[in-house]
């Protein structure tokens, strides 16, 4: 029940928002108003009109994070955003995943692990993190990666699947 009705009301804080410019008072207002259905989140969450934050109750967050337009984030397992992150336009983060069950994935067994983003990283716009990504602190996923598995050193990761480009 709590479930529905975070997304209740996910739904109406984007849609009574959504026509709103994207200035940084009212991307911080959007922000305060995400984080009463959040697990946690510090000061200064920024959050773009179009962005769509699904799962809630499921979202921690750090203070000075900022997530630009057209960000999906799809919480079914913990997603924790530590301080000072940015999550670049028309990023997509997914905790969950879909594994085949009679030769088809619509019905298979979900698996959920943890999404984890280390401290003053910069997820560059159309990236996709998927279930069990972490990205160290003080990182940069670039453009058009996709991270799905645990990195340990700060750095500069690119590419499909994500490796490390270079260290900080």
């Amino acid at each position: 029940m709590k479930h529905k009705m975070l997304l209740l009301y996910s739904w109406l804080v984007r849609t009574f928002f959504i026509f709103l410019p994207d200035i940084p008072v009212i991307m911080r207002l959007r922000g305060w108003l995400y984080s009463f259905g959040m697990r946690s989140a510090d000061k200064n969450l920024q959050v773009s009109a179009n962005s769509k934050l699904v799962g809630l109750e499921n979202l921690k967050f750090g203070k000075d994070v900022y997530i630009a337009s057209n960000v999906v984030i799809n919480a079914s397992c913990i997603i924790n955003i530590e301080d000072e992150v940015m999550i670049g336009i028309a990023s997509i983060l997914v905790s969950g995943d879909h594994t085949m069950k009679d030769e088809s994935y619509r019905y298979g067994k979900p698996i959920r692990k943890p999404i984890f983003i280390g401290r003053g990283s910069w997820v560059a716009g159309n990236t996709l993190i998927t279930a069990g990504g972490s990205l160290p602190h003080s990182s940069l996923l670039a453009g058009g990666a996709v991270l799905s598995k645990k990195f340990d050193e700060p750095g500069i990761y690119g590419g499909v699947p994500a490796k490390l480009v270079r260290k900080n």
